[in-house]
């Protein structure tokens, strides 16, 4: 039945990995089903055969799905299927989309759609690894054209020891979640995660990943000259070469005048008087071209910035090769938040708020991988009047979630353990100002703001871009601080995040075939001086340490390890003894199962009320020791007091006060809170209590002050 049904086996970093074809999906213009362990994806790749109509681009889409039955979870939604796209499932979607991108024709306007479904999970082998490998490959076979194929591996650093393809019992130790992309001669995507690795580390992870990736590249190479269909022919968007070359000689000199400049607004400004009379000339003569007059329009600024760079390493704000923006950093901008701050590179602004919460606040996570909470979270919008347009918010694109992802792996090394500081923290970099690398503006702002909100960091973290020229004879300059117009006509952005020690995240944009190890090394290099730079001249002159108090507005947090056997005792019956404690002492309490409680309040003084109490019930009182407790009944003979939910004692009618007692009810009442102190504890456990010698012991305290 199944006629063209093919299996093709390979090993991949010492991991066997099969490509089933032929039996699923026959109608698609290419299909895999990959086995990697016992991870199971199928990729899907099909193209339209008409380009769409009125657009510039390549509409291409991919997309991860995770299927909850891939580990063996019904989803949590009221609905019970999948909605929409985790974080998660969105970074791997861009992961994959970046080095299949740039190898698709330029002139290409056709759909693609890419869709890789994860079926089922085995932690040891990362389905976006397999996915990647399966989109390389089922476009490799397909008939749509493109000029693969790339494969993918991820890369980890356990005890100094580079490894490919770890375990997820290795992942759990490694100092590096690195993935890197390339084709058979260069590397064409990096996306990296580290703990400080220093830059000569970064590049061995990353070309000894490159040689595994060349392996698989190589066999998938041999797989389409077997199976391979012929690649359809489609309707060129290229530019028409008489055209563009008469507006080239109408405008040019206009359009290198108007680019001079380091104002996006003036440029902008300068250039639409130019756009209207090229249409004015070259509409009647082409009056079903005008889109692509637009075209050529945008060509010519590219020539032009491009040749600048090139020719005479000349940048359209007159700033040299290695020369960053002019920088500004501020905190404690806005009042009331737990910490904020700014940071400004050109016309690039970012303002990072920092809120610190509870544990039980932390984000829950409902995916296919093995983590179900998240701490720390880092969120980032980009507004459209950060570039002088106007739409209206719809919520995070694909793009939002990617830079915020990246700011948040970038800081996420350095900040302190739960251990050290129970709080979850959230940062949200809202951008207000956009022309060039705002993503890693964000990088900055938030470790202003987490300075200024009081939170221990290990180290301060910038991050800066580095760019790319490359010429046709193989010739090629880098720049460091891209602008938006060196991002949107040049060939990469090369964002890196990272201390003074090392880096903690990397992200490679490319919009070319790959790069080669000389292009990587020299990109690490200027970014390591350029943040260095802007950590010793900027940021830590805004700020040369974090904060030692929290912010008055943040929660006090306490943090007490109990026997978790007495968790039942701290929370109570239908948890009356943990919901009385919160009322009482105005906290909130979360507990863990490994016995950790974390106490929070606003006033630090009732938080350690709390904690006192929860001591208290799990722990037997201390001779000697002093206690607020509540009267709760009265008796001829004395008062009964509670000193912590269900743990009660008697002050006898004689230790009620210094002085003679008639009757009980002549000192307390039900209800009323006093001091007490432990004066013994039978055999039977019963307690006694001394409101008299707690009174003494007071006295004597303030006399000694």
């Amino acid at each position: 039945m199944f006629e063209n049904f093919r299996v093709f086996e390979t090993e991949f970093a010492g991991k066997k990995i099969s490509f089933e074809t032929g039996k699923m999906c026959c109608l698609a213009g290419g299909s895999v089903l990959v086995r990697y362990g016992e991870t199971t994806v199928l990729v899907n790749a099909t193209a339209s055969k008409k380009p769409r109509d009125g657009i510039d681009f390549l509409p291409l889409s991919v997309d991860f799905e995770e299927k909850l039955y891939s580990v063996g979870k019904i989803p949590g939604s009221f609905l019970k299927r999948e909605g929409r796209p985790s974080d998660k499932a969105i970074l791997s979607s861009r992961v994959v989309d970046r080095p299949i991108r740039p190898l698709f024709p330029k002139d290409m306007r056709n759909d693609v759609t890419v869709v890789m479904t994860v079926m089922s999970v085995d932690p040891d082998c990362q389905p976006e690894i397999a996915g990647m490998i399966g989109a390389s490959f089922a476009l490799s076979i397909s008939d749509i054209p493109w000029n693969g194929p790339i494969a993918g591996i991820n890369v980890g650093l356990v005890d100094g020891e580079i490894i490919l393809t770890p375990t997820a019992e290795q992942r759990k130790q490694s100092d590096l979640t690195l993935v890197v992309a390339g084709t058979d001669k260069k590397v064409c995507m990096i996306e990296a995660g580290a703990k400080e690795v220093a830059d000569d580390v970064m590049l061995e992870a990353i070309m000894k990943g490159f040689a595994e990736v060349q392996k698989m590249v190589e066999f998938i190479k041999g797989v389409q000259k077997e199976i391979g269909k012929p690649k359809f022919t489609f309707e060129s968007q290229e530019v028409d070469h008489d055209l563009f070359e008469a507006v080239k000689s109408f405008a040019e000199e206009r359009v290198m005048a108007a680019l001079d400049t380091d104002d996006k607004n003036l440029r902008d400004q300068n250039l639409a008087p130019i756009v209207e009379d090229i249409h004015a000339k070259f509409d009647p003569e082409y009056p079903e071209q005008s889109a692509m007059i637009d075209e050529c329009i945008y060509k010519l600024q590219k020539f032009i910035v491009r040749r600048w760079l090139l020719e005479e390493g000349k940048r359209v704000d007159g700033r040299k090769m290695d020369e960053i923006r002019p920088l500004a950093a501020e905190v404690g901008l806005i009042p009331r938040v737990h910490g904020s701050g700014m940071f400004t590179r050109g016309q690039t602004q970012v303002l990072t708020i920092a809120t610190l919460g509870t544990i039980k606040e932390s984000q829950l996570l409902d995916g296919i991988d093995g983590e179900t909470t998240k701490r720390y979270m880092h969120q980032y919008n980009f507004p459209s009047y950060s570039v002088g347009e106007t739409r209206p918010s719809r919520g995070p694109g694909r793009r939002e979630i990617g830079h915020g992802a990246l700011a948040e792996r970038a800081l996420e090394p350095v900040l302190p353990s739960v251990e050290e500081f129970p709080y979850s923290l959230r940062l949200v970099s809202e951008v207000l100002s956009s022309n060039g690398s705002t993503s890693q503006g964000s990088i900055c702002g938030s470790t202003l703001a987490l300075m200024d909100a009081g939170v221990p960091i290990k180290a301060p973290v910038a991050g800066i871009s580095c760019g790319l020229i490359t010429a046709e004879d193989g010739s090629w300059k880098t720049m460091v601080d891209i602008q938006g117009l060196e991002d949107f006509f040049g060939d990469m952005d090369f964002k890196v995040g990272g201390t003074h020690k090392g880096i903690t995240a990397i992200q490679m944009d490319l919009k070319i075939d790959g790069l080669t190890p000389e292009i990587i090394a020299e990109a690490f290099r200027k970014t390591h001086a350029a943040r260095d730079y802007i950590l010793d001249e900027i940021i830590l002159k805004a700020i040369p340490a974090p904060r030692e108090e929290l912010s008055k507005y943040a929660p006090k947090m306490l943090t007490i390890k109990i026997d978790p056997d007495k968790i039942r005792e701290v929370i109570g019956s239908g948890g009356k003894v943990i919901q009385k404690i919160c009322a009482e002492c105005n906290v909130k309490i979360d507990i863990e199962d490994d016995g950790h409680i974390f106490v929070s309040s606003i006033d630090i003084d009732d938080a350690r009320r709390a904690v006192t109490v929860i001591e208290t019930i799990v722990n037997d009182p201390e001779i000697g020791a002093i206690y607020k407790g509540v009267v709760t009944r009265l008796m001829n003979f004395g008062a009964f007091v509670e000193i912590a939910p269900g743990k009660e004692g008697l002050v006898h009618i004689s230790k009620l006060d210094e002085r003679r007692v008639e009757k009980v009810e002549d000192v307390v009442a039900p209800g009323d809170e006093i001091l007490v102190m432990v004066t013994e504890i039978d055999q039977q456990g019963r307690i006694n209590l001394s409101r008299r010698d707690a009174l003494a012991a007071m006295a004597a305290k303030k006399n000694r002050q």
